[in-house]
């Protein structure tokens, strides 16, 4: 069999099923559970694949509040501002950007209460100018991965 757009079509699979066995693995894509096995450990150390992790419904545990929030930062200060929001446990995805805000940060929360004091706490930094805090009504896509296209792999 030829690799070619093997290991794309792993990461594939792995999108499908990332508790999948090497076995499983090497079944679907006609290869040997050796071959797998070492483009697996390729994809590994070439940083492609970053680990594996379950995907969290926030909502069936008590986060039903997810806010989306924009913030105007001091220059000098990007770099401690985007860290102090990486630390919050409850940060889910914090972005420097272009355009009218700095830095956008997706938070969820268990309530519009507990949100508003992470959000005032955040704000009372004096190297934030300005800030635009959004309530999610309606997640429509969350969390999605994309499968790589084969041919261009």
């Amino acid at each position: 069999m030829t690799y070619e757009n093997l290991d794309a079509k792993l990461v594939n699979a792995l999108l499908g099923n990332g508790r999948a066995s090497l076995r499983s693995l090497a079944e679907e894509l006609d290869v040997s559970v050796t071959t797998v096995s070492n483009h697996l450990s390729d994809l590994e150390a070439e940083g492609v694949i970053e680990g594996y992790t379950p995907r969290v419904n926030y909502d069936a545990i008590g986060y039903d509040v997810t806010a989306v929030i924009q913030l105007q930062v001091e220059g000098h200060a990007l770099p401690d501002i985007t860290e102090t929001l990486r630390d919050h446990s409850q940060m889910t995805s914090v972005y420097e950007v272009t355009g009218d805000y700095d830095v956008i940060a997706i938070g969820k929360f268990k309530d519009t209460d507990g949100m508003n004091d992470q959000i005032k706490q955040l704000l009372t930094d004096p190297d934030i100018k300005a800030s635009n805090t959004s309530v999610v009504l309606n997640s429509v896509s969350e969390n999605e991965q994309f499968e790589l296209d084969v041919d261009d792999a």
